[in-house]
C-alpha cells in the first residue's frame, strides 16, 4: 500500500509539467495538456485516501528534474535505472514499459518491433495501448515509436509535443500522420 504521493511542478520548453513520486519512487509525468486534476481518479486508485504533498525537494531527489531539464536542453541523455520507479501497471504494460527504455536516444523502433522484442509479435495493438498508457514519458522514450509506415501514429501528449521530442533528439524521417484527436 503506498503512502505518500507527493508532486511538483516545473518548467520545460515553457510550458508546465507535473511529477508524481510515491515513497517507491517516481509514478507519473503529466504531460502540459493534462493537469493533476485529470489524474486525480487514478491517484485515488492507486494511494486510497493518500492526501497529495506537494515536495520539490523529494522530486528533486529522484533525479528525473535534472534528467528532464538536461534532455530539454538538447543533451543526449539516455534511460537510467538510476532514477527510483513506481511503475503501476499490468505484467505486459511493465514488459512493454522496460523496453521502451531500451530504445537508443536518436532512434525509433515500430509498435512491431516492440512487440517481437517482449516476445508477443501478434500484440501489436496491444503494445500501442501499454505505449499510450506509459506513465513516466520521456524517460521511457513511448515517442520514439511509431508506424511500420514511418508515420506518427499517436501520442498522450498530442503529436506536435511528438514531433517536437523527435526534432530534440534529431529523429528524420517520420512524416506527419496519425490520428485526429491526437492534433495537439
Amino acid at each position: 500500500m503506498r503512502k505518500s504521493i507527493m508532486w511538483t511542478k516545473m518548467e520545460l520548453d515553457g510550458r508546465p509539467w507535473v511529477l508524481l513520486a510515491t515513497e517507491k519512487g517516481l509514478c507519473r509525468v503529466i504531460m502540459p495538456n493534462e493537469t493533476l486534476e485529470d489524474w486525480s481518479s487514478w491517484i485515488g486508485r492507486i494511494a486510497p485516501g493518500v492526501e497529495l504533498e506537494e515536495n520539490e525537494a523529494a522530486l528533486k531527489q529522484t533525479g528525473m528534474m535534472d534528467w528532464l531539464q538536461s534532455y530539454f536542453a538538447g543533451d543526449k541523455v539516455a534511460f537510467t535505472d538510476e532514477i527510483p520507479l513506481d511503475l503501476i501497471g499490468t505484467t505486459f504494460q511493465q514488459q512493454v514499459w522496460a523496453e521502451l527504455g531500451n530504445v537508443p536516444y536518436g532512434e525509433t523502433r515500430t509498435y512491431g518491433e516492440i512487440a517481437a522484442a517482449v516476445g508477443r509479435p501478434s500484440a501489436v495493438r496491444a503494445v500501442g495501448a501499454a505505449n499510450g498508457a506509459n506513465p513516466i514519458p520521456v524517460l521511457l522514450p513511448c515517442h520514439r515509436i511509431i508506424g511500420a509506415n514511418r508515420k506518427l501514429t499517436g501520442f498522450r501528449g498530442g503529436l506536435e509535443m511528438k514531433r517536437r521530442l523527435l526534432d530534440i533528439e534529431q529523429i528524420e524521417g517520420v512524416t506527419d500522420g496519425g490520428h485526429a484527436r491526437f492534433n495537439f
